[in-house]
Parts: C-alpha cells; structure tokens; sequence
C-alpha cells in the first residue's frame, strides 16, 4: 500500500510578512559542463516555521490575462501590508473568470518563485465579504505578536526592576503573595507583571517556597 504524502499546512498570513520571509531553493543542475542550475522554491523560512502552503484574504487590484503560445493569468493581490501576484497557467486560467478589480478574495495556494519574485500558485479562491480583510488582521496579529517599541522594552525593564524590589522588601515576611505583587502595580497589565515574574522564576533570581509565594534568592 503506497503511503500518502502528508498534506503541508496553508498558514494563515500577511502579504508584507511574507515578503519579508526568506526563500529557500533548491540548486538542480541543468548541463554539468556549464555548471547551470535551475532553482527550486523548496519553502519560505519566518521565524521558525517553513512555509510551503499559504491561506491569505486580500483585494484584487489589477487582473491580467495573457493572449500569446503561453497561457496565464494573474491577479495582483494587496491587503494592506503588502502586494503579491497569484498566478494560473493553461487551462486552469478558467480559475480566475468570476474575479473581477475590486474583489477581495480568500486564496489558499502554493508558494512558487520566478526570477525570484515570489507568487501564489492557487488550489482555491472564494470571494469573500471585505470586512474580513480586518478580521483576518486582527487574527494574525494574535498569532504573531508585535515586538515591543524602545519605550516599552525600557517600562518593561523598569517593572522588572520593582517587582525584585518589592519581593527583596518582603523578605522578613518570608516572602510575598504573587497575587500582592499584582495588586500593587495598579497602572500595569496583569498579565505582563505575570510574565514578568515567571521569567525571574526561570532565571533563578525568585523562588517559590510553596505555590502562589514568592521570595528573592538573588
């Protein structure tokens, strides 16, 4: 029995991160004498994962069709972080009849490169309402947090700095309440005090006697 091909996974993402990504070839030797090689897209490296499949939601704003030998269309897709091309050869042109300037559409496709300009080989497109352009934004950047500005690095080291503080200060208490440690930063996200203190647990600068208490080991 022959073993099927998993099937890779189409990771939902912005058009500009994408473009940001770095391509990943395969070398294929064309003609030994020469040394000419043809080069494969193999994937797309961001951050730790390899992108061969991709599920984007963007608007069409220019469609092409080619007349000549060689059949293809494009459409070149935008959402806001970025442009793209999705691209369809031969018959399967037929693909992109119902497609229209002005469409916002969701595309599930393989990532192919030419010339190294990277592009959408489409398995499916599907209109979609445009609301889901912010929908989809909002989705990601759930997925993909921001980094943290300057500003925020130097309030997110300033915090750090009291909350060894304030445990330091509760030593003859044997220690201080996690929950207390919260409290006493009213102005901040509880879950970045949280994050905070559990990063100090980590680098053996807190301990935790018994769970919930905290106490500075230094």
């Amino acid at each position: 029995m022959l073993e099927q091909k998993k099937r890779e996974t189409a990771y939902k993402i912005r058009i500009g991160d994408l473009l940001r990504s770095n391509q990943v070839f395969d070398q294929t030797p064309i003609d030994p004498e020469s040394q000419r090689t043809r080069q494969r897209l193999l994937h797309v490296e961001l951050g730790n994962k390899k992108l061969v499949r991709v599920n984007i939601i963007a608007n069409i704003i220019d469609k092409f069709e080619s007349d000549r030998e060689t059949r293809f269309a494009s459409l070149t897709l935008d959402d806001g972080s970025g442009q793209i091309k999705a691209r369809v050869f031969g018959e399967d042109i037929r693909k992109f009849r119902d497609f229209v300037q002005g469409d916002t559409v969701l595309i599930i496709g393989l990532l192919r490169s030419f010339n190294q300009e990277l592009y959408v080989l489409p398995e499916l497109i599907k209109k979609q309402d445009p609301k889901y352009l912010l929908v989809r934004k909002l989705e990601i950047e759930k997925l993909i947090p921001k980094p943290l500005s300057t500003e925020q690095k130097k309030e997110m080291r300033a915090l750090r700095d009291e909350i060894i503080e304030s445990v330091k200060n509760a030593e003859h208490y044997e220690g201080i309440d996690k929950d207390m440690i919260i409290l006493h930063f009213k102005d901040v996200r509880a879950d970045l005090i949280e994050q905070e203190i559990k990063k100090l647990l980590e680098d053996g600068i807190l301990y935790e006697p018994r769970p919930g208490r905290i106490r500075y080991l230094g």
